[in-house]
């Protein structure tokens, strides 16, 4: 790693004269949609396959170098399933050897335990697996796969005679809402490193399943649990594209006297709730650029411009990253820096990645709001 990386490795901080160095912390890879699931919540609306204009392992190559030349984020190798990928170990290798921490996203049928070997040769650090139910019955019913359930666990039992970490990541939705304490407890006892559990988004397939998002009321009492269930497990455990997780969290600590920074709360003071186009992407299996998997706007394309020049370009991006500019009560909400509203969730009910996040039921103080429209005034010369 450079200097210059090591120095802007998770970006969004200051760098020269005061400026903002926005720099990816993580990158969601979709290596090929290609996929031997059928999940009916499935960003990707993945199938078998084969799709065609997938990156080729040429161009896979050039764009782990590209990155690697200005930052040092962690890749998610994800898909479809990553594994049906023949280069997959060349890949991984060649990102381990360019200091770049490689980690994976298969989906659980393909991970036997001469695999599980192979992913630590090529270096990946950890592997994530979806488990979407306590039980079989309500896993592979979402999943759409009779015995998905068991190849997960079966996966993750040859991972762990390997010595190879992983992590479990849950779809929250009305589906599975009332067995949340049950799949917590089975995560911890299988000995995941960490459970994050992501809120339902409504894209691909998913666009089909708004009526199995939580209602807003629901949705803060589940982000309130998540919170009070932080401190009680032996896990880490938090929740993904959930972004108003990160007020509540705060609100939390401030009623028991705690303030949140980096010297005391470490990687929870410094994640914040929507990072797309601000420390995270996304890449398809085409090498179109995005804020993130949900939300289906191509900010660049690889094959036309390097990665490195859509970060520090893309329009979309930009707006990302200029908070007072979001519309309605995320423009001026005094958690919008730590939270952000999901962008991709306001895309799918209003067709504005900028408006406000539906899903949230905080109001923000009159004293923001017209903080806030000072400052407007003060940009537009009033």
């Amino acid at each position: 790693m450079t200097k210059k990386q090591a120095e802007h490795t998770h970006g969004g901080h200051g760098g020269q004269e005061g400026r903002k160095v926005w720099l990816p912390r993580l990158i969601a890879w979709e290596l090929t949609r290609s996929c031997n699931l059928d999940c009916i919540h499935c960003r990707a609306a993945a199938r078998f396959g084969p799709y065609p204009n997938e990156l080729t392992t040429e161009e896979c190559l050039e764009f782990l170098d590209d990155v690697a030349s200005f930052s040092s984020p962690i890749i998610i190798m994800t898909g479809g399933e990553p594994m049906l990928r023949e280069d997959i170990w060349d890949i991984a290798r060649h990102g381990t050897e360019l200091g770049l921490r490689m980690v994976m996203a298969p989906c659980g049928f393909l991970v036997t335990e001469e695999a599980a070997r192979k992913m630590l040769e090529v270096g990946i650090k950890r592997v994530s697996f979806s488990i979407d139910g306590a039980t079989a019955e309500t896993h592979d019913n979402f999943r759409r796969v009779p015995g998905s359930f068991d190849s997960v666990i079966k996966a993750i039992e040859n991972c762990k005679k390997v010595g190879l970490e992983f992590q479990v990541n849950t779809t929250i939705s009305k589906h599975n809402i009332d067995e949340l304490p049950e799949i917590l407890e089975l995560v911890i006892r299988l000995g995941a490193k960490a459970h994050h559990p992501f809120l339902l988004v409504p894209t691909g397939r998913g666009a089909n399943l708004k009526h199995l998002e939580i209602p807003p009321e629901e949705y803060e009492r589940t982000l309130e649990w998540f919170y009070q269930m932080r401190e009680k497990v032996p896990i880490q455990f938090k929740p993904t594209c959930a972004p108003h997780y990160y007020r509540i969290f705060r609100q939390g600590e401030k009623k028991k006297g705690r303030t949140v920074t980096k010297q005391t709360h470490g990687l929870d003071a410094m994640s914040k709730g929507c990072m797309g186009g601000q420390t995270f992407a996304f890449l398809s299996h085409m090498g179109k650029v995005q804020i993130c998997g949900f939300l289906e706007v191509e900010c660049g394309d690889i094959r036309k411009e390097p990665f490195s020049r859509i970060w520090h370009t893309s329009k979309v991006f930009q707006e990302m990253r200029a908070w007072d500019d979001y519309k309605g009560r995320c423009g001026y909400c005094e958690f919008r820096s730590v939270c952000g509203g999901c962008r991709a969730r306001a895309y799918a009910f209003t067709g504005d990645y900028m408006e406000e996040e539906p899903f949230c039921t905080y109001q923000p103080s009159e004293e923001a709001k017209r903080a806030h429209q000072l400052r407007k005034k003060k940009a537009s010369g009033e």
